[in-house]
This record gives C-alpha cells, structure tokens and sequence, in this order.
C-alpha cells in the first residue's frame, strides 16, 4: 500500500491534524509526522545547527522537535518505511489566503514536499471548529492528485470556509494589504516592546481569488508555482545588461589610470639606479697597471 505522509503546523496533538489523517486513511498506509509543538508562522525554517529527535507516540505517528519542513524532510529521506506518494499539511486552524502564504508553516510543508519531488497538499479551515468539512475536501482533492498527479515543481493550498461549503472553486492568490502600524507597548520597568501584524486586513479586488471565494462560502483550491522567477521580467531586463557591464568596466570616478608597465615610474627608476650605484660601490676597485722597472747605468772609474 502506498504511503502518506501527514503533517501540519499545530503540533502532534492538534485537533485538525488527527480529523485530515482520518479522512485519508483508506486511501494509502498514512504516517503522522508532526511538530512536538505549534509552530505557526514559522515559514520555511530548517533546523541546520542541532540534531532532531522523534518521539513515538503511537503505530504511525510520530513527533519531532522541529518544525513542519523538518518534519517533511525526515518522512521523504528515509524515516519512513519508503517514499511517499503524497504530502498533506493541516487541518490549520485559521487560514492561509493570499500573501499569508509566504509566513504558513502548513503551507510551506508542503512547499518542502513539493522540492523534494512528491506532490504536495496544504489544508487550512479559515474559522471554527468544523474540521470534518475541511478533512473532506482535503481527501476529495488528495484522490483527484493521486490520480492525477500535479505538474512539476506545483503545490495546492486549500482554503476552506465557516460551515458547509457551496462547492469548489480553482482560484488564484489574492493580495492582502495590512492597514495597522506596530504597537509599541512598555514592560513592567518600562522598556519599550512591540507587537506586529496587528489591524485588520483590507484585500485588493477579490474576483477570482482565494479570499473571494471563501467569501462567497467556497473552497478555494489555488495551484502554487516554486519557480518564483518572473519570466516576462527576466525577458525585459536582458537589456540592462550591456549598461550594467559597461559600468563594471568602467573606473570609479577619481580613479587614476594603473601605470604602463613598459615606462616604470620614477620612483622605480630611482630605486634601479640606487642599487646600480650600491653594487658598484661594493666592488673592490681595479689594481692600477704595473709601471717598467728603471735601471741605474754605473760610471766607469
């Protein structure tokens, strides 16, 4: 039977995580493989600088001090009993809409799976406690990749509504601006602290979004690309090119031109010629040409 791997941001003990694992468990051999502890917002971490340790805590499931990419890593490269088919990520508890993508610890589970080359579900309820509606859509759409598959390098992240949901929508990610400022607050001995992400969101055009259609009572399923290069940018900027090489070659302004090695510098000429004068100094000088010996003629008596 082919393996599942189900994991999430919310910690082993998380309700949603225990409702998405029994909606899928006749659809493949399902390990549990999640965080000891809630990790939301953790974005994409790694744990790089400490080794990890898993706990057993029943017949496939387990937890793991580390976080949700963590747990994705050890389930697809090798603590599980062979490879997985699929990746699923959640129930979350509250949602993960348009931009919120880029902090999710649910999502970026299953962007890890997705990296790792197994296709790759993230599942969110964006308010209550009804996780067996969003457990549902969860499976109905696992079965529609299991056989189907996703294209390369491709994720889904679902989004589920309050309550029963209409139906199913395929959307794109909408964009959620934050109209509220930091709040700055004092501790008790009146060092400043701060406090972030506060205000309530206000979302650009909602047709055809994610947002939009949990708005509406709709599942959102939006399809996530991990290629985050923007290709019609990348095709403009080819033209920069030319400019940004021409600037590197250039010299910075107030630069002085390196001398020519064919007319070393006077400084240098100085040096040759003080050191010819040294080793001539240092020579003992020539002995002086040897003069004719002058004889004396006696005078006869």
């Amino acid at each position: 039977m082919a393996v599942l791997l189900v994991t999430n941001d919310d910690g082993i003990h998380a309700a949603g995580l225990a409702a998405l694992a029994a909606a899928l468990d006749d659809l493949g051999e399902v390990h549990v493989l999640a965080p000891e502890r809630e990790q939301s917002a953790c974005g994409h971490a790694l744990t790089l600088h400490r080794p990890l340790s898993v706990h057993r805590w029943g017949e496939r499931r387990h937890s793991v001090n580390g976080t949700p990419s963590d747990c994705v890593n050890l389930g697809v490269l090798g603590f599980l009993p062979e490879r997985p088919v699929l990746v699923v990520s959640g129930v979350n508890h509250g949602s993960n809409l348009g931009d919120d993508v880029t902090y999710s610890g649910t999502v970026s589970a299953a962007m890890e799976g997705t990296l790792l080359g197994v296709p790759s579900i993230a599942v969110s309820l964006v308010e209550g406690d009804e996780l067996e509606h969003a457990a549902r859509v969860a499976r109905h759409v696992a079965m529609r990749v299991l056989v189907e598959g996703l294209p390369p390098m491709t994720m889904l992240n679902i989004n589920v509504p309050t309550g029963v949901p209409k139906g199913v929508r395929v959307t794109r990610l909408g964009h959620r601006v934050y109209s509220g400022k930091i709040v700055e607050q004092a501790d008790p001995r009146g060092r400043p602290h701060y406090w972030i992400g506060a205000g309530p969101p206000a979302w650009d055009a909602l047709d055809g979004t994610d947002m939009g259609a949990v708005h509406e009572g709709y599942a959102a399923v939006t399809p996530l690309h991990l290629d985050l290069t923007h290709h019609r940018a990348l095709a403009q900027m080819t033209e920069w090119e030319p400019a940004l090489n021409a600037a590197l070659r250039a010299r910075p302004r107030g630069e002085r031109a390196p001398a020519s090695a064919a007319a070393p510098s006077n400084a240098a000429s100085r040096a040759s010629a003080s050191a010819t004068s040294r080793d001539a100094a240092s020579r003992p000088s020539a002995a002086p040409p040897a003069q004719p010996k002058r004889t004396r003629k006696r005078r006869r008596a």
